[in-house]
């Protein structure tokens, strides 16, 4: 006699198939406890909403900061980037007394993002007067490097605990599920704050920014209780290896490696230079209000995680990484043509699935190249390569940032002036012009892309792993 599946095997299948990281959990790590870890990712989440979305369009939409200025300290947080992978190596070869590497690195991360969040609303304040606008901006800048580097700390130091305590099979599950956890943060918020401040005032502002800078506190402190357990012997032994110097050598002397690396600064720089201006864009050219344009944010993010799940679906079926990083070019080229047209069409909704589309392009072209990245890692060195991807994503990321903004305040001065002719004069003309200048850089990435498109699959077929959502690392 043929005994009938349970109901609860039925449902442990079901979650298996359709929850990409149902199994992400283990005897050692219960579901329970690596969701109550992922509220790190959680609170970064709710930071870069702030730091990228709503803070850049008070700032220069009600605040009338300069678009350049607000640029530069959206960039600040993006130079720590570089040194991710020095924070992961310094907490790898941590000495503790209490016995622990990763939670110092955290808790002083915490303790810098909620520093930055909690002088950031009196920094505002003091932009706000003529007589303290230049120390209201030197103290907007510390609390956006506070908030920023205390990110990446927290993230960096977070991300490797995770993988200490997760078992060897379960690793790159769990890292991608803190990824997701990372996106859907960044949905709440945007949706969440944009409520909150439907109706703007200063004083509303204030209470949600500091809002926030509690909220991380207790989300990181639930987070990070009784993860890491102490062990003297772990921080008691010098580490000895190559230097960074010689390991960076030899990772870019591989083939194809400089022209990826160039392929990825280029589609960052292409990708980030807007991320100042899209809020402000739709509520300085459509008229939005602050709660409309941080919905903005929350559709890029729901963009973002949907080309994460197209692309897992795509590279387990054997897809070529770097073909599809051309495929989030191109939908970027697309995302911004909508995004520039909005303005002339006086359409909220174009310009809603421009940055939807934005981020879908964004997180193709991400996943393309950092698999890509990590294709060109040698057994053990999957870290490197990581760092070597975010090392020039981020600055090439930061650079763009910057220069969306000079170029923005640069042909919105000329336009102005009438220095282009009636037809340009218009506030518009200085968004559009960075818009053009992403669509040709991307299209440039597309020229440093194309000899390499297919190489990947060569490797990959040496052997018989293949990617899928749940294996994706970050």
């Amino acid at each position: 006699m043929i005994q009938k599946p349970s109901a609860v095997t039925f449902w442990q299948a079901v979650g298996t198939r359709f929850l990409p990281f149902a199994d992400a959990a283990s005897n050692e790590l219960p579901l329970s406890r690596l969701l109550r870890l992922a509220l790190f990712q959680v609170s970064i989440g709710i930071a870069a909403v702030l730091l990228n979305g709503t803070l850049n369009r008070v700032l220069i939409v009600e605040l009338k900061t300069p678009t350049w200025i607000v640029a530069l300290m959206i960039a600040i947080p993006l130079l720590v980037a570089p040194f991710r992978a020095l924070i992961g190596h310094r907490s790898d070869t941590h000495r503790s007394v209490l016995g622990w590497r990763r939670v110092p690195y955290i808790w002083f991360g915490t303790l810098g993002q909620f520093g930055g969040l909690a002088i950031m609303p009196f920094s505002l304040i003091l932009i706000t007067r003529p007589d303290t606008f230049a120390f209201g901006v030197a103290a907007a800048c510390l609390s956006f490097l506070m908030t920023g580097a205390g990110m990446h700390v927290t993230q960096t130091a977070g991300l490797a605990l995770a993988t200490d305590i997760a078992p060897e099979d379960k690793r790159p599950r769990v890292v991608a599920l803190l990824y997701v956890m990372l996106l859907v943060g960044m949905m709440l918020a945007a949706f969440t704050i944009g409520n909150l401040l439907i109706d703007f005032t200063a004083t509303r502002l204030v209470q949600v920014i500091q809002g926030a800078a509690a909220l991380t506190m207790g989300l990181n402190i639930i987070a990070l209780w009784k993860q890491e357990a102490r062990n003297r012997s772990l921080t008691t032994s010098p580490s000895t290896g190559p230097t960074f110097g010689e390991i960076w050598a030899s990772f870019t002397a591989q083939p194809n490696a400089k022209r990826l690396l160039l392929a990825i600064g280029l589609g960052a720089m292409a990708f980030a230079m807007q991320d100042a201006l899209l809020e402000p864009y739709g509520g300085e050219i459509l008229g939005l209000s602050v709660g409309s344009t941080t919905a903005l944010t929350g559709a890029w993010a729901l963009g973002a995680l949907a080309a994460f799940a197209l692309s897992g679906k795509r590279l387990s079926s054997g897809s070529d990484p770097l073909r599809l990083a051309g495929f989030g070019a191109v939908a970027g080229i697309a995302a911004f043509l909508m995004t520039l047209f909005a303005a002339p069409l006086a359409s909220v909704p174009l310009l809603f699935a421009g940055a939807t589309l934005i981020g879908f392009g964004t997180g193709l072209f991400s996943v393309g190249t950092m698999v890509a990245a990590m294709g060109l890692a040698q057994k053990g060195s999957a870290g490197l390569a990581l760092g070597a991807w975010g090392a020039v994503q981020a600055s090439c990321a930061g650079a763009g940032v910057a220069i969306g903004g000079l170029l923005r305040d640069g042909m919105t001065t000329l336009a102005l002036h009438e220095n282009m002719g009636a037809t340009l004069a218009d506030r518009a003309t200085g968004y559009g012009a960075v818009y053009t200048a992403e669509i040709l850089l991307l299209l440039v990435t597309l020229v440093v892309l194309g000899p390499v498109i297919g190489l990947h699959l060569q490797n990959q077929s040496k052997t018989s792993e293949r990617f899928e959502l749940t294996e994706f690392p970050t």
